[in-house]
């Protein structure tokens, strides 16, 4: 059965700022709402910045 709710709700105000830090950090031009108008590569390089620094900080917070 597929299950489309988020598991913690709170933690979309958390992305939703991380994501905001990595794009001004990267220079990429990040708007509230829809933002298709991002190359591939704009959106890539933020979530994949977004997941090193996640997994960072789990790395460091695990020990």
């Amino acid at each position: 059965m597929a299950r489309n709710g988020a598991l913690v709700p709170e933690a979309k105000s958390k992305m939703d700022s991380l994501k905001t830090e990595v794009a001004n950090s990267l220079n990429v031009n990040l708007k509230q709402g829809y933002n298709g108008d991002l190359t591939s590569r704009e959106a890539g390089s933020v979530g994949g910045e977004m997941v090193k620094r996640m997994i960072a900080y789990a790395q460091t917070n695990m020990k």
